[in-house]
């Protein structure tokens, strides 16, 4: 198995599992980010599994894709570039506990999409492009 789909593999499963805590204990998360509202935890968390099967499709995939592979990428920059967002404007006045999380989860999906492009970066190499 080469770097880049462990990479995807180790994305999938690290989505997969941050979008099913948030859909079961959003009321938890809620209490530690400071907001009365979980269901945007909740919410965020469906679309994170959706993304995760997404990831391992893409992971199983041979060849792999290299349009899906920069859909993955871009989404996981938006990721990033939304988190900065909330970090900077602070919409929802996370405490600092939120914050941290928000920083790290970033900084983690940051780590993801430059491992990833540098796997795309490898495959175009190969092929010629």
């Amino acid at each position: 198995m080469n770097i880049l789909n462990r990479i995807l593999l180790l994305n999938s499963m690290s989505s997969g599992a941050t979008g099913l805590l948030m859909v079961f204990f959003s009321t938890q998360l809620a209490e530690w980010f400071g907001v009365s509202e979980s269901s945007g935890f909740a919410g965020v968390g469906i679309f994170l599994v959706a993304f995760a099967i997404l990831v391992f499709a893409e992971a199983r995939s041979h060849p792999h894709r290299k349009g899906r592979l920069r859909l993955i990428i871009v989404m996981d920059i938006m990721w990033v570039i939304g988190s900065i967002i909330i970090l900077l404007f602070q919409p929802f006045s996370f405490t600092s506990i939120g914050n941290v999380l928000t920083a790290g989860v970033a900084l983690w999906v940051a780590g993801m999409a430059y491992f990833q492009f540098a796997g795309l970066k490898q495959l175009q190499k190969e092929a010629g492009v």
